[in-house]
């Protein structure tokens, strides 16, 4: 994916500019005391899992059959520097042996970034209600950093297919909440790993994701680390470089009414929530949606046709 800045005022472009490197700060991530299940351990389908990846099979019926090379090699080294920050999911077929439900391609570019063991949740396919139970238990914990958390999310609308608003009252928190945990994982790799290691904290990640772009949100990410800001510093920081740049005054982000965020998760739901809205205290804005394929305008089309819009 390119990291190429675009649209930006003079005065936050400029901060690409700050040399901020923190290979030093950075270690991959790890998953503390996680081992493959046995037949003599009990299996908690909420928790991650570690297995080498010898023991891991690509899903046969998976439909996607080409991997752009370039792209690959990208992830791959972002695995090498960061670890797997999302774990992939599968599901058990004998002792030694488990199957890809989702994240082939991670699984692909970590083999090809020469890991031996990947972390993973494993799947119980036929009880639905456990699973369930299972993850709501795992995100009770109050161990779990704010990615966990938000995977811990997508996991309950993916594989238990509730709606954001069923699963805000499953886990007893309100819907603005939940949404906000979802948009952490819109962030790039290297600002969630920061954010799992404990090197940025919720409320700098919130400003980062008013960054349209990748690149400044990783820059400004460094330079959080590096002169230990705050979040109001932050927000400070950038303010001053959009005016010095005399970029656009941008609009204040309020509170979403309920019925936007239904907006967002249905309309979302075809872009895998690839999807963004602001709105005014007058009630003006723009509805933001990024696709990665013809296939998902083919699929939004039919499902828009499909109820008479």
């Amino acid at each position: 994916m390119s990291k190429t800045p675009r649209g930006l005022g003079k005065g936050l472009g400029a901060l690409l500019g700050e040399n901020t490197d923190l290979g030093s700060f950075r270690k991959p991530v790890e998953y503390i005391n996680k081992t493959v299940v046995t037949d003599e351990q009990p299996q908690n389908s909420a928790d991650i899992m570690l297995i080498p990846v010898g023991m891991i099979e690509p899903n046969p019926f998976q439909p996607r059959s080409t991997f752009d090379p370039v792209a690959m090699e990208e992830l791959a080294e972002s695995i090498r520097t960061l670890g797997l920050i999302q774990p992939i999911t599968v599901r058990k077929k004998s002792a030694d042996r488990y199957q890809i439900i989702s994240g082939e391609r991670r699984y692909r570019a970590s083999r090809l970034a020469g890991l031996t063991e990947m972390p993973a949740y494993i799947r119980e396919t036929d009880d639905q209600g456990m699973l369930e139970m299972a993850i709501v238990e795992n995100i009770q914990r109050e161990n779990l950093d704010p990615i966990e958390i938000a995977l811990s999310y997508q996991r309950l609308i993916e594989e238990c297919d509730l709606t954001q608003e069923q699963m805000a009252a499953r886990v007893g928190k309100k819907r603005a909440s939940v949404t906000n945990y979802l948009r952490l994982l819109r962030l790039p790799a290297k600002v969630q790993h920061d954010l799992k290691v404990g090197l940025l904290s919720v409320g700098h990640a919130k400003v980062l994701l008013g960054i349209e772009d990748e690149a400044i949100q990783e820059k400004l990410c460094d330079i959080v680390i590096k002169d230990g800001l705050s979040v109001r510093q932050l927000e400070e920081r950038i303010r001053k470089a959009e005016n010095a740049g005399q970029a656009k005054e941008k609009t204040v982000e309020q509170e979403l009414p309920d019925e936007y965020f239904k907006v967002l998760e249905i309309v979302g739901k075809y872009f895998d929530n690839s999807i963004s809205l602001k709105r005014s205290p007058a009630g003006k804005g723009t509805m933001t949606i990024h696709f990665s394929s013809d296939e998902e305008i083919h699929r939004f089309l039919k499902a828009l046709e499909a109820s008479s819009i």
